[in-house]
């Protein structure tokens, strides 16, 4: 099939399989993806209505994105975020990684890394690692402390 300048390849989109509300954009993996990827999660947190969940959810998405640059580094990430429920939503960055992060651990007072994941498990409701075919998702649940607390 030969296109013509004027004429754009038509893909089919993919509808998400649980058909939930979600933001998404691929971004390359440096630090200055962390930016846009709080962007994105200001943003879709706002359209949602679920402005409460932004000081948690953003710092969230910050750490995981960050942990991805650190330890994967190169080509790109895909961010994620997914409206759960009325008062949930999921962050997520992918990347072409096999490795997942380690359990956090308590960081000593003067280490100057090493924080990120434990920050992630102090503000997440639930998260975890999900291993695909050809890397990984790691993905964090933040909700409302009532929500949280049931």
């Amino acid at each position: 099939m030969t296109l013509l300048s004027s004429e754009k390849l038509m893909l089919p989109s993919i509808p998400d399989p649980l058909d939930l509300p979600l933001y998404a954009q691929t971004l390359p993996c440096v630090a200055e993806s962390v930016a846009t990827a709080r962007q994105l999660v200001r943003k879709a947190l706002d359209v949602w209505g679920l402005e409460a969940l932004e000081a948690s959810a953003v710092l969230v998405m910050s750490e995981l994105v960050t942990n991805s640059v650190d330890h994967y580094g190169r080509d790109l990430i895909r961010v994620k975020a997914v409206r759960l429920g009325e008062d949930r939503v999921q962050v997520a960055v992918i990347d072409r990684s096999p490795n997942g992060p380690t359990v956090p651990k308590q960081p000593a007072p003067f280490d100057e890394s090493g924080r990120g994941l434990f920050l992630v498990d102090a503000l997440a409701a639930e998260w975890g690692t999900e291993r695909m075919r050809w890397g990984k998702r790691v993905w964090a649940e933040v909700t409302t402390a009532e929500e949280a607390g049931q």
